[in-house]
């Protein structure tokens, strides 16, 4: 889920859609209004869940999509060679999701408390809890 937004409102650090993949913004420059057009943004964004750098420029006053991020908490049922089976504790469903990278790997285990993040429908462990 995502909702509109104007571009003038985002802010480094802020979330927005780029070639619909979730993207964290690293850069953000504005240009001044000239003669023939309005004022201009250059954005620089990094995908949440691939790490691959995308950018795009805009006028200040477009409308972009901000990925709507539900931050939730989970436990490790199964560690599976690429993925991780986790248990949201909230409603007790059971899912799969990709294992981050390697030195996660070794944090993880059966039982481990995870912050999960549930963006555009898609899975992302953030962190270990304790």
């Amino acid at each position: 889920m995502s909702k509109p937004v104007e571009l003038g409102t985002l802010r480094v650090g802020s979330y927005v859609v780029v070639d619909k993949e979730p993207c964290r913004i690293v850069n953000y420059s504005k240009s001044k209004p000239g003669k023939h057009g309005s004022a201009k943004a250059r954005v620089v964004a990094i995908g949440v869940f691939d790490s691959v750098k995308r950018s795009f420029v805009k006028p200040v006053s477009s409308q972009v999509e901000v990925p709507i991020i539900e931050k939730k908490g989970g436990q490790v049922i199964a560690l599976l060679p690429s993925a991780v089976q986790v248990m949201d504790l909230e409603t007790f469903e059971i899912f799969e999701t990709p294992i981050p990278d390697e030195d996660f790997k070794n944090k993880l285990g059966s039982g481990v408390e995870v912050e999960f993040w549930r963006i555009l429908n898609r899975t992302k462990i953030v962190r270990t809890k304790g």
